[in-house]
């Protein structure tokens, strides 16, 4: 409600400058209280999409998972696209990003990454962003010039803080000790260092490989296994469980949330909601917010 106090306060501040630039007939002040408005709606419309939040865990931390479809360099190229798009989102809305596990394409790209998201409330914007996302372009990997369609996943599931007691088992893990390699290790082709944890029982695998430290990566493991343990815990109780969420679909036609079309026109539509914009430079750059509220507005 400290919000919304300050947004009244500021507007009204801005219309009695506007009324008194308009009296006095100065260009300038009018200008300049315009780009003040058009800030103040900037935020007013992120708080109004706040409001929508309403999970138990929105204002929590998140993991975001992107990895490429089939289709090798061009679904590797079009999960680095992704992922830029969301670190720049991440930028976007102030919240601080991590990589904290990466595998390089053979050519170009990612094959697979792991961001955590720093911040309140980062699951709140980033839970409707699980799924499948398309991509048509004319690739840039082929010699003919031919339109290509590309398939990226991202799942996001929130941190769990380590008060809630999720009981893991050791003799259900199995655990994994490598060289880190590709953006991310710190120690490249020196250390085992980097650390690969299996939920037998699941199959459920985290791993992390940004640290020096091989305890620090198996203890960002270790919090990132208990988390989806209990995002799986979760869903098990819902009578609608989210296929996407719960599971990871397949990287193909049919499990598609959305499609970003360059050519032969330009349009990035939601497939959920039904929002589109032809403004797909944006969108990629991380100017993700109305699809985020739309999807949010449908929910509620």
């Amino acid at each position: 409600m400290q919000l919304l106090r300050s947004l009244q306060s500021s507007l009204n501040e801005c219309l009695e400058l506007e009324e008194l630039a308009f009296e006095e007939n100065d260009q300038q002040i009018l200008e300049q209280n315009l780009e003040e408005l058009k800030k103040l709606a900037t935020i007013a419309e992120k708080f109004e999409t706040e409001c929508l939040f309403s999970g138990e865990f929105d204002s929590n931390n998140c993991f975001l998972e992107i990895n490429a479809g089939a289709g090798g360099t061009e679904s590797h190229d079009w999960a680095s696209i992704m992922l830029r798009m969301y670190l720049r989102f991440a930028e976007r809305l102030g919240f601080k990003t991590e990589i904290i596990h990466l595998i390089n394409g053979e050519e170009a790209g990612i094959k697979s990454c792991t961001v955590k998201i720093n911040g309140s409330p980062a699951y709140g914007w980033f839970r409707t962003e699980s799924g499948v996302h398309r991509l048509v372009r004319i690739s840039p990997f082929n010699a003919a010039g031919k339109r290509m369609t590309s398939f990226a996943s991202s799942w996001v599931y929130p941190e769990i803080d380590d008060s809630i007691a999720i009981t893991i088992d050791e003799k259900d893990l199995r655990i994994d000790r490598y060289r880190s390699s590709g953006a991310g290790g710190q120690h490249v082709n020196t250390t085992d260092s980097a650390v690969r944890i299996t939920h037998l029982p699941t199959n459920i695998v985290t791993q992390c490989q940004n640290d020096r430290s091989q305890h620090k990566n198996k203890e960002q493991a270790m919090k990132m296994l208990r988390a989806r343990l209990y995002e799986l815990e979760l869903k098990k109780r819902k009578t609608e469980i989210d296929q996407q969420n719960a599971s990871k679909t397949d990287n193909g036609w049919g499990h598609q949330i959305r499609s970003y079309v360059l050519q032969p026109y330009q349009m990035v539509k939601d497939l959920r909601t039904d929002y589109e914009t032809s403004d797909i430079k944006n969108v990629l750059d991380g100017d993700l917010e109305k699809f985020i509220a739309a999807s949010l507005a449908m929910n509620v």
